[in-house]
């Protein structure tokens, strides 16, 4: 394989190896700071990151304000204690090597607030800001403001010359890198647009030359690209390698740490990783902030999607073909739908989903009654994690803070799972197991390689330094 060389990233020659970051309490300042250790680019969550009371305990995130906005406010309060804990963390551990970058999304709660108060209590910790799930025009006067790098993370050229025309350009020189992430293959939130086919992958290669095009068109010939999203062996991108139409290259590995003993992750969630198989991750749409997500296909989504299914049109009066009244619920409200999906109903009810919800979209959805329960609680319990909320109607524009839609409940609370699946209490292993099913479990499309590659035989866990040396060596 073709050797790969340092190239220079927020201030310092580093391998162009990138730890791709990972929401709630799953990359944290040990793996970021592991990562830099190997000589690469360690990356922090600043997404509701983990804070820890004088004994070195993680303090539980537990919410006291009667009303959203006041639980948003103790949100962000978390959220800047836990990302400096984790900048400090990352920085002992690094020891001054390699580099150390946040990585936040632009549509969670108070985004801007949370990363300037994170900068402002760590100074000099963090080197870079990486950032995507919405449009970041105000990244880099984020960066700007406190002298660090930032990168952008885009899904198409297109995306990245909008950004540029609108604010990066009056920023340029602190411009580190563009991150591509890869629409289809990447773990967590993706970036497919309306135009593009999630059953129909295209290749990057070409997406990432015309983005190189465009930025070639703006004098950024040299600023690194990073490719992210399905990348696992290096021996696999060889072409990518010293490719003159690319120009500086690097690569991010979001999915493979997840499986090393500093990954901070449940001993659970890194057994199932270790029993995928091609086609076990899915691709969907029930996130609460609008985007696709990829995701390991287990209880957990599989029953987002039987709510879907359980779905039917209704009208509040009768109008043809509509004329077929139907009682929903313990109060009986009284609803019209077809004679075909009446019958479909009553044999939802009977098979014991008898609470119809509301949809946006006028329709409703039958689940059970314990599932209706929760999801109505959790509906009331939202604390604002993101800028707006599908699953609960929150929205953090003042005055009325709501979307001014109905709250939809085909989706989730995704702060209440990834806390959950990131934060086990002490269970048996059987208990943990069943637990993990349950709950949210984002992964890349590649995660299915854990049990394929030799590297992993017998339920080997690397360290991060022993993982960087094999991904260096092109596997």
């Amino acid at each position: 394989m073709k050797s790969i060389n340092t190239i220079r990233f927020s201030g310092q020659e580093v391998l162009p190896l990138v730890e791709g970051g990972k929401g709630v309490s799953v990359s944290t300042g040990v793996s970021a700071g592991h990562w830099a250790a190997a000589g690469g680019i360690g990356t922090l969550s600043a997404v509701n990151a983990d804070s820890y009371d004088e004994q070195g305990r993680i303090i539980p995130q537990i919410y006291h304000g009667r009303t959203r906005r006041e639980r948003q406010e103790e949100l962000v309060r978390y959220a800047i204690k836990g990302g400096i804990a984790q900048a400090k963390i990352a920085h002992d551990i690094s020891g001054g090597k390699g580099r150390i970058h946040a990585n936040f999304m632009w549509e969670m709660g108070a985004a801007e607030e949370v990363i300037s108060g994170i900068l402002e209590g760590a100074p000099g910790l963090i080197h870079g800001l990486t950032c995507g799930a919405g449009m970041p025009y105000r990244l880099s006067e984020i960066a700007a403001r406190f002298g660090v790098h930032y990168y952008p993370i885009v899904s198409s050229g297109r995306a990245f010359n909008a950004l540029w025309r609108r604010s990066f350009s009056r920023n340029a020189e602190l411009l580190g890198g563009v991150v591509y992430e890869d629409p289809w293959r990447a773990g967590g939130h993706n970036g497919l647009s309306n135009t593009e086919d999630p059953r129909r992958p295209e290749d990057p290669l070409p997406r990432v030359i015309e983005l190189r095009r465009i930025m070639r068109g703006y004098g950024l010939g040299e600023t690194p690209i990073i490719m992210a999203g399905g990348v696992w062996w290096l021996s696999e991108w060889e072409d990518w390698i010293h490719n003159p139409e690319l120009g500086p290259i690097g690569f991010q590995f979001g999915t493979r740490p997840l499986l090393t003993k500093e990954s901070p992750i449940p001993d659970a969630w890194k057994r199932r990783l270790l029993t995928l198989k091609k086609g076990d991750v899915y691709l969907n749409r029930f996130s609460p902030t609008g985007f696709y997500s990829s995701a390991v296909n287990n209880g957990f989504i599989q029953e987002l999607r039987q709510r879907s299914e359980r779905q039917v049109p209704y009208k509040t009066a009768p109008e043809a073909p509509y004329d077929q009244a139907c009682a929903i619920g313990a109060r009986g409200r009284e609803v019209f739908l077809t004679h075909e999906d009446r019958a479909r109903v009553m044999q939802w009810v009977e098979a014991g989903f008898s609470e119809a919800l509301r949809t946006p979209d006028e329709t409703l959805i039958f689940v059970e009654p314990e599932c209706a329960r929760v999801i109505i609680t959790d509906q009331a319990n939202c604390m604002g994690c993101l800028s707006q909320c599908n699953f609960s109607n929150w929205s953090q524009k003042a005055p009325k803070y709501t979307t001014g839609q109905r709250a939809d409940p085909r989706s989730f609370c995704i702060q209440k799972t990834l806390q959950a699946v990131s934060h086990l209490d002490e269970m048996t292993e059987q208990d943990a197991d069943s637990f993990m099913d349950q709950n949210l479990m984002f992964g890349g499309t590649t995660a299915w390689r854990f049990a394929q590659d030799p590297f992993y035989a017998n339920g080997h866990v690397p360290t991060v330094k022993e993982l960087v040396e094999r991904i260096v060596s092109g596997q």
